[in-house]
């Protein structure tokens, strides 16, 4: 199957969006079938893709005003051009809305079937940034998805979501996790000592600094006699968040087998936000063996069991945060079992297996497409 991916981010950027765009470019190589991508130009160059997996198409882009780590894509012909050079039989749309955009309208006219994935929410980011602009947000994913043969969402609450504002012909499909990578083995006392010499309850963040992940929220966590809270991200809030959150470890932007160490070491792990669609952060601490702390809205309310394998939170609750973290503090043999629930509960998420799940997606799509023009 000849697939082109049009993706509004692509590493050697960090985050959803780019690493779900990655692990499918993978998963279609590896079964044999011939991805292409669609992404925006970084400022690395072409020296980024030397490890990609299939051919990367970069579009010319800009970076976003105030978060430079985003890069919006530039109206371009080469979205077109790749999809006829690929000969395309279908189009992937990771996280649509401006390139995806594009993408969709090349698809429609090149009677190529179009399958989106649904990853950010954007109309809670722009709540956040702007305190309006929801409405237009919601317009413009209502438009690029309604016109997409299906639309994957990646947890229930992103499929309400979607309904809710007109989106038709939504399935779910979960993002993997690399429970090889993140499990409880890497757990490493060296480190830990380095971070908490003194003892203390480890308590982490991962994740982006950016207003929308509400990591403040932890600065009363920070307060709690014997916790240690270390940040591990980078983005636009981390001047005021080392300045909110005294006594914080900010340990900047890891990967690989390190963030594995990281989330391993950890004792309780902290998500903050409330926009999450899916939250992949969450899903890699469980599978390393860590409980988890998260707001009961979104993508956690999926992947966290309250009272099993982690505790969820008021959205937005600074205190329920604090008081959920000291009850874990004081129960080790409750982490222990909320961690080892954890890991069972997502060991067989595997990016292999969520892949096979994603091709059937697209048998059925591409099945019914024939149908319509038999």
């Amino acid at each position: 199957m000849r697939v082109v991916i049009v993706t509004e981010s692509f590493p050697p950027d960090l985050n959803g969006v780019a690493h779900c765009a990655l692990q499918t470019a993978r998963h279609l190589a590896a079964r044999g079938h011939d991805p292409l991508v669609v992404a925006p130009a970084t400022a690395a160059g072409s020296e980024a893709d030397a490890g990609a997996p299939c051919p990367v198409v970069r579009v010319p882009s800009l970076p976003l005003p105030g978060y430079p780590q985003v890069r919006v894509a530039l109206p371009s012909r080469r979205i077109a051009q790749a999809l006829v050079a690929h000969r395309a039989e279908l189009v992937h749309l990771a996280g649509p809305f401006v390139l995806g955009v594009r993408g969709m309208a090349a698809a429609a006219r090149h009677r190529v079937p179009a399958v989106a994935v649904y990853q950010t929410d954007l109309a809670g980011y722009a709540r956040t940034y702007m305190g309006a602009g929801e409405g237009t947000a919601w317009r413009r994913l209502r438009s690029v998805h309604a016109a997409a043969d299906r639309t994957l969402a990646p947890s229930s609450a992103a499929r309400r979501d979607l309904e809710a504002h007109g989106v038709p012909r939504v399935r779910l499909w979960p993002r993997g996790v690399d429970s090889v990578r993140f499990r409880p083995e890497r757990r490493d006392p060296a480190l830990r000592a380095r971070l908490a010499p003194g003892g203390e309850l480890l308590v982490g963040y991962v994740g982006r600094l950016a207003p929308e992940k509400q990591v403040e929220l932890l600065a009363r966590t920070c307060a709690l006699d014997g916790v240690r809270v270390v940040v591990v991200g980078d983005g636009p809030s981390e001047t005021p968040l080392r300045a909110a959150l005294p006594g914080a470890i900010f340990l900047g932007r890891r990967t690989g087998d390190e963030l594995a160490r990281l989330f391993a070491s950890l004792d309780v792990f902290v998500h903050t936000g409330p926009y999450e669609t899916f939250c992949q952060t969450v899903q890699e601490a469980m599978a390393s063996g860590v409980p988890v702390v998260a707001p009961a809205a979104g993508g956690p309310l999926d992947l966290v069991r309250h009272g099993g394998t982690g505790l969820l939170v008021p959205p937005g609750d600074a205190d329920a945060v604090r008081d959920a973290v000291w009850s874990l503090a004081a129960d080790p043999a409750l982490r222990a079992a909320y961690g080892s629930a954890g890991r069972a509960a997502v060991s067989g998420r595997t990016w292999e297996a969520v892949g096979d799940q994603l091709l059937e997606h697209y048998a059925e799509v591409l099945h019914a497409r024939a149908a319509v023009a038999a």
